[in-house]
C-alpha cells in the first residue's frame, strides 16, 4: 500500500518538498556515531555514564558497574515526564524509532511503552498520533533485542523526542535507541551535503545474501576472466559453500616467487561490513585493473590474492533476515551449531608454552609449524566445518600474509591473542612483535576514521591512546582464535581489524565506509612484499628443496613452508629493515648462513640460498639411483667414519 501523506511538526513551517520513501529512510546515526554527542539531550539522567549520548542502538558498557561508560541512557526518576531528545539538525522526514533496554551484567532495564513527540524548534511540541489518540509504542521486553516502532504518519520535522510511559517493573527508565528519517532535500544546508558525501568508485554498494554475492562474484569474474578465478574450500553445516576469489595474472596456480595473499571476512556473521568491503575490494582491483592503474597493476601482477568474503555463512544470514537495525548485538555472531569460529581453532599457543616449561630450554623446543593436537582431529571433536574448511585451505596453500575483517569496534589486534597462565588481559607479544605493531599501524594508519584524532570512542575503551592498535592479548584473552593459529601453525603474519562501531552498518553508510577502508585494504596487501625472500635450491642439481626451515639470528620464530604449492622451494620471511643473519638448513642438507640486507623500500630483498647435501644423503640418493659413487664421496665417507 501507499505510505501515509508526511505532515509538518509545529514552529518553524517546512517549504521544501519531501522526495524520500517513507519506508526507505535510513538511521539517522545514533549507532554508527554519525549523530554527535552534542545532538542529544535528556530530561535528566543518574550520572555521567548514564548521559543521553550513551543512549544509542546496540553501545556496549563497560565491567564496572557505575563507570564512565554505562549502556544506556537512565533517567534520574522513574516517571512518564522523562525523555530523551534528538536534533537531526536539520529538517528530516521522521518514520520510526528502534529501542533496546540497557547493556549491562549487573542491572535489567528496558522500556515497555513509551510516546513519540517532534519539533521544529524544541520549544512547540506536537505529539505523534494514531488517528485521534496519542500513539502508544510497543517497547522491550528484554534488554538486548530491539524493536522497531514505526509511525503511523511520518512527520517532518528537526526535533524528535522519546517518552517512556512504562517500564520493567524491577528496573528503571533506561534505553538505547536509533530514530529512522529521510533528509529533507535541501541544497541549501552545508551540513546535509556534507553527511550525504558517498564514493566515487562505481561499486555495488548494497547488502549482499548469499545469492546475491555468488552473483555479484560472478559477475566480476566474467568482466575480468584473465585476472580471477573462482573456488570453494568447503561448505557451512547448512550447506552453504564457502566461496574465494582469487586476483592475480595467473590466477589459478602459485608462481615461483610470488606471494600469497588473503583476506577473510564474515567469521562471525552479523559483522558485515567486513564482507561488503571484500566484495568492493574485487570489483575495485578488476576495473582499476582494466584501467591500467599502475598501482593496481603491480598488485596483482606481483600477488596472488585470495578473498573469502563469508567464513561464516549461516550466522550471516540469520542476521541479515533481521537487517541492520534489528539484528541485535550478537544476532547471527555464531555458527549455526552455536559455535564462536574466533575461539574454535586448535590452541597451539599453550601446547608451546608447556612444553617449553617442561624442556627447560626454549631453544629445544619447536617455535613454528607446530603440529594440530590428536584430539582435535577426531570426528566428535567440536570443531566446526567451517574452521576445518580454513585449516585445510591454510595447509594447501603457503599463504604469507592475511587479516581478518571483524566488526564493532576501531582498532587493529595483532597476535597473541592468547594469554598465558590464562590471565583475562595481558600484553602477550610473539617473536615477531616489532613487525606486527607495524602491520597494524599500517591499517590504523591509513583509515580515514582511525587515525581521526577527535573521533569519538565506539563503547568504552579508548584506543586513541594505544594508537588504535592493540596486542589481542592485552585487549581480552582468545584461546584457540585464527590469528595465532595462523602464525603457529602455517607460518603467516595475520592481524584482526575491527572496522567500525557498528557491526552491521546500514547500506547507506556502504559507500562512505569503502573510502573509510579502501587505502589501507591496499596499503596492507602491499606489506606482503616486505623483508627477504628466495629460492632454496639443491647445489648441485639446482632442485628447489621444500620443507627447509628458515631461521632469523634473534628472531625466535622460524619459517617452514610444508605445502605442496611451495615445493619448488620459494621461501618469503617479513621483516622490518635492518640487517639480518639468516641460517637455512633441511633434512639431508648441511646448514648454510647468509647475511641479508631489508632496506625502506617496499619490496623485498631477495636472498637465495644453495645447500648441499650430507654425505650420507648423496650416497643414499645415488644407491637409490643405481649410480656409482664417486670418488669425493669415497674419500668423506671414509674421513667421517675414521672421526667416529
Amino acid at each position: 500500500t501507499d505510505p501515509p501523506t508526511p505532515t509538518t511538526a509545529p514552529g518553524k513551517s517546512a517549504s521544501t518538498t519531501v522526495r524520500a520513501k517513507p519506508n526507505k529512510c535510513p538511521p539517522l546515526g545514533l549507532e554508527s556515531l554519525r549523530v554527535d554527542d552534542s545532538q542529544i539531550q535528556a530530561s535528566s539522567y543518574q550520572r555521567m555514564g548514564l548521559g543521553p549520548h550513551r543512549g544509542r542502538l546496540n553501545i556496549q558498557s563497560g565491567i564496572e558497574d557505575g563507570d564512565m561508560y554505562d549502556g544506556a541512557w537512565c533517567a534520574m526518576h522513574r516517571d512518564r515526564h522523562q525523555w530523551l531528545e534528538v536534533d537531526a539538525i536539520h529538517l528530516t522526514l521522521f518514520t520510526g524509532v528502534v529501542l533496546q533496554g540497557r547493556n549491562s551484567i549487573w542491572s535489567w532495564d528496558w522500556v515497555t511503552t513509551y510516546k513519540v513527540q517532534l519539533s521544529n524548534d524544541s520549544v512547540i511540541w506536537k505529539p505523534c498520533m494514531n488517528g485521534t489518540e496519542e500513539a502508544i509504542f510497543e517497547g522491550n521486553q528484554n534488554p538486548e533485542i530491539p524493536v522497531l516502532g514505526l509511525l503511523p504518519v511520518p512527520t517532518v520535522a528537526r526535533f524528535i523526542r522519546i517518552n517512556p510511559q512504562t517500564w520493567y517493573p524491577n528496573g528503571t527508565v533506561c534505553l538505547r535507541a536509533e530514530i529512522l528519517g529521510c533528509r529533507v532535500d535541501d541544497p541549501g544546508n552545508r551540513l546535509y551535503s556534507e553527511a550525504d558525501r558517498s564514493s566515487k568508485d562505481p561499486l555495488d554498494f548494497r547488502h549482499h545474501n548469499y545469492k546475491d554475492m555468488r552473483k555479484l562474484m560472478r559477475s566480476v569474474n566474467e568482466e575480468c576472466p584473465d585476472i580471477t578465478h573462482i573456488y570453494t574450500i568447503g561448505k557451512s553445516y547448512m550447506g552453504f559453500k564457502l566461496y574465494v576469489m582469487v586476483i592475480s595474472d595467473n590466477p589459478t596456480k602459485h608462481e615461483l616467487g610470488e606471494p600469497e595473499f588473503r583476506y577473510v571476512a564474515g567469521m562471525h556473521g552479523n559483522e558485515v561490513l567486513g564482507r561488503e568491503l571484500v566484495l568492493n575490494l574485487m570489483q575495485y582491483l578488476c576495473k582499476e585493473y582494466k584501467k591500467g592503474n599502475q598501482r593496481v597493476v603491480r598488485l596483482v601482477t606481483e600477488t596472488r590474492i585470495h578473498l573469502l568474503p563469508s567464513m561464516n555463512p549461516d550466522g550471516y544470514e540469520a542476521a541479515y533476515a533481521k537487517g541492520s537495525e534489528l539484528a541485535n548485538w550478537a544476532e547471527g555472531r555464531y555458527s549455526y551449531e552455536g559455535i564462536d569460529l574466533n575461539h574454535n581453532f586448535p590452541d597451539l599457543n599453550n601446547i608451546m608454552w608447556d612444553t617449553q616449561e617442561k624442556a627447560g630450554d626454549a631453544s629445544k623446543v619447536p617455535n613454528h609449524y607446530i603440529p594440530i593436537p590428536e584430539y582435535y582431529t577426531q570426528e566428535d571433536a567440536m570443531v566446526a566445518p567451517e574452521t576445518r574448511a580454513v585449516i585445510n585451505w591454510m595447509q594447501e596453500i603457503p599463504f604469507v600474509l592475511s587479516a581478518n575483517l571483524h566488526g564493532g569496534e576501531l582498532v587493529v589486534t595483532y597476535p597473541y591473542d592468547c594469554t598465558r597462565d590464562w590471565a583475562p588481559q595481558e600484553d602477550t607479544p610473539t617473536a615477531d612483535n616489532a613487525f606486527f605493531r607495524w602491520l597494524a599501524t599500517v591499517y590504523a594508519s591509513t583509515n580515514l576514521v582511525m587515525s581521526n584524532p577527535d573521533r569519538r570512542i565506539c563503547h568504552y575503551e579508548d584506543f586513541q591512546q594505544h594508537h588504535n592498535i592493540i596486542n589481542g592479548g592485552a585487549w581480552h584473552t582468545v584461546p584457540g582464535s585464527m590469528n595465532d593459529f595462523s602464525y603457529l601453525h602455517t607460518n603467516c603474519f595475520e592481524v584482526t581489524v575491527e572496522l567500525s562501531c557498528d557491526k552491521f552498518p546500514h547500506a547507506s553508510e556502504l559507500p562512505i565506509e569503502w573510502e573509510n577502508n579502501k587505502e589501507s585494504l591496499l596499503v596492507y596487501m602491499e606489506q606482503v612484499h616486505r623483508g627477504i625472500k628466495g629460492v632454496i635450491r639443491d647445489k648441485v642439481t639446482k632442485k628447489g628443496i621444500p620443507d627447509a626451515i628458515v631461521k632469523v639470528e634473534d628472531h625466535d620464530h622460524d619459517i617452514r613452508f610444508s605445502v605442496t604449492a611451495a615445493a619448488d622451494g620459494d621461501y618469503w620471511r617479513l621483516l622490518n629493515p635492518g640487517e639480518y643473519k639468516v641460517v637455512v638448513w633441511a633434512e639431508g642438507y648441511l646448514p648454510t648462513m647468509r647475511r641479508c640486507h631489508v632496506g625502506m623500500e617496499a619490496r623485498p630483498t631477495i636472498c637465495d640460498f644453495a645447500l648441499t647435501q650430507t654425505p650420507l644423503q648423496r650416497l643414499k640418493d645415488i644407491r637409490a639411483n643405481g649410480g656409482k659413487i664417486p670418488r669425493d664421496l669415497q674419500l668423506r665417507l671414509r674421513a667421517l667414519r675414521l672421526r667416529k
